[in-house]
Order: structure tokens, then sequence, then C-alpha cells
């Protein structure tokens, strides 16, 4: 298993008072670290070098070239690793914030599509996001958007079994309670790597980052499971990297499931306590432990 590798930087501990039945205790606990992290791509064409900002995202430190290298592929600013020579924080000597300013310098005479950068304000909220001009914006900068489904077969205890699996391996979050988490699961249910982050999307994007630096996408063979809920924004991120299988263990948005639908992804979300929903099921992929398909529950709703 690929661990989250955070740095110590991504816990703080901290002074409190904890009341319990209306006595107060000074004590000493534990929260997780958020800073803002600026990514840069610097470009190379007939050997001018020029330098843009892309974003600046709040994270929690660790994992951030994988957090960068998976930003601007879910953004569709790159589609393979071979278009990054290399990825480094700034020159210390340069600012005194340079442990959270990284500079992806792309491959020489590669310009990224400027019509992705565009859409970088879908990263910050769904909400008020028309659904049809949000998807069909996706559809036009994923690089899997015309891939063949992979047949596959699942069974619903593999679901049951992985969140607990997931939880078990967030060590940040037994230490804080306030962390999220995005695992990546092989059919059988084995872990294969898991990060984490205060923001449910970058800990998506540094498991993709890890994904793309591995060279393993797409991943279509894989199921990902989200420790919270199921945003829109996640499932764009997910159908970018080509995952045909997501377990939330919260709830998903009205337009993560009209997603889900429009990329055939099989979505199941409130996965706990030997339950979980079904809100697309996709053709390709059978669930064993199922009395039913819902094929014709899904054209009704």
């Amino acid at each position: 298993m690929e661990s989250n590798a955070l740095l110590d930087t991504a816990l703080k501990q901290i002074e409190l008072v904890k009341v319990t039945e209306g006595a107060p205790v000074y004590a000493i606990d534990s929260i997780s670290v958020e800073e803002p992290l600026e990514i840069r791509i610097a470009t190379t064409v007939d050997g001018i070098i020029e330098y843009k900002n892309i974003s600046v995202t709040m994270r929690t430190p660790g994992n951030d070239t994988e957090l960068a290298t998976g930003f601007l592929f879910t953004e569709g600013l790159i589609s393979t690793i071979n278009q990054i020579e290399t990825v480094d924080r700034l020159d210390a000597l340069c600012t005194r914030n340079s442990d959270n300013i990284i500079v992806v310098k792309l491959a020489k005479g590669f310009v990224p599509n400027t019509i992705a950068l565009d859409r970088n304000f879908y990263t910050t909220s769904s909400c008020g996001v028309c659904g049809k001009g949000s998807i069909a914006a996706i559809k036009t900068v994923s690089i899997f958007k015309e891939l063949s489904p992979k047949d596959c077969t699942l069974e619903l205890e593999v679901i049951y079994r992985i969140p607990d699996q997931l939880r078990a391996a967030q060590g940040n979050f037994s230490a804080t309670g306030g962390i999220h988490a995005a695992g990546l699961f092989d059919l059988q249910g084995e872990l294969i790597a898991l990060r984490e982050d205060v923001g449910r999307h970058n800990a998506l994007d540094k498991l993709i980052g890890y994904a793309l630096s591995a060279q393993v996408l797409p991943l279509q063979k894989h199921i990902l499971v989200l420790s919270g809920r199921a945003s829109f924004e996640l499932v764009q991120k997910a159908a970018m990297a080509g995952i045909q299988i997501i377990a939330a263990i919260g709830a998903p948005s009205s337009l993560a499931v009209e997603l889900a639908k429009e990329f055939d992804i099989t979505l199941f979300g409130f996965v706990r306590d030997q339950r979980c929903n079904i809100y697309h099921q996709a053709n390709h992929i059978k669930i064993n432990g199922l009395t039913s398909r819902l094929s014709e529950f899904d054209q009704n709703i």
C-alpha cells in the first residue's frame, strides 16, 4: 500500500479547554494544519520561460507535488506525466513562503490548453453552476471521454468493508478528527493508496497525482472511496481519471448523481453499517450480492 506520508507539519499541538458536564479542563490536543499552496506553471517556448499562477488552494502540507500534478491533470491542463519536466518548490531565497509555492515546469515546447484554465472556477464550488454546461465542459477536456468501459464484477461485501479499512488507515483523522481522505482500492477490496487533506478535493488530487506519477491511469478497475460526501467536483475529478466506481461514506449532491449518470460511473453513497445507497449502476459493472439489477429503476428517476 502506498502510504499517505504527510509531513510532520500536517498536525499542530494546541492548548484548549475541554468541557465535560460543565467542568472545564485545560488540555493539549492535535488539530489539522491548513495553509495556502500556490501552484505555478513554467512554459518554455523558443528558449523563453514564462511563469503563470494557476491556483491557490488551502491544503494540509504534505504530498504537495502530487497535489500540484493531480490538480493540473484533473483540470485538463496536462494529460500525461511526460508533459512535466520538473516539480519544485520555489527557491527559498525568493520568498519566505517558498514551502507554500510549487512550480511545475512543463516540457519544452508544451503549452497547456488555455481553454481549460477558464474552467478553474468549477474547483471552488459547484453551487450555481449549470449542470449541462459544466458536464459538457468536462467532456471536452477529459482524455478518457472516448474510453471503452471495462466489464467489472464487484462483491457487495467489498463495498461494505472498505469504509472501515479506509478509516483504519487514516492516521491523521485518528489524531484530529478533522481531515478528509480519498482511498484507492482494487476490486477485491485491497487498499492501494490513500491521501488525506483538510480539503476533500485536495485529497483526491493528491491521490490522482500519485496515480499519474505511477502511470496507472486510467483507473477503470479500481474503487475510489471518499471519507465524506460525493460532490460534483469529486465526481468530476474521478471522471477525469477514468474511475468507474465511487463509494462515498456520505451523501452525493444532485449534480454529482447527474454527472455519474452522464459518465456511467457506478455511485454508492451512505456506505456504512452493512448498508449503502446505489445512485447509479453502470451496465458494465456487475454487483454480486444484489437480488436484481437497477437498470429499470435508474431509467425512472
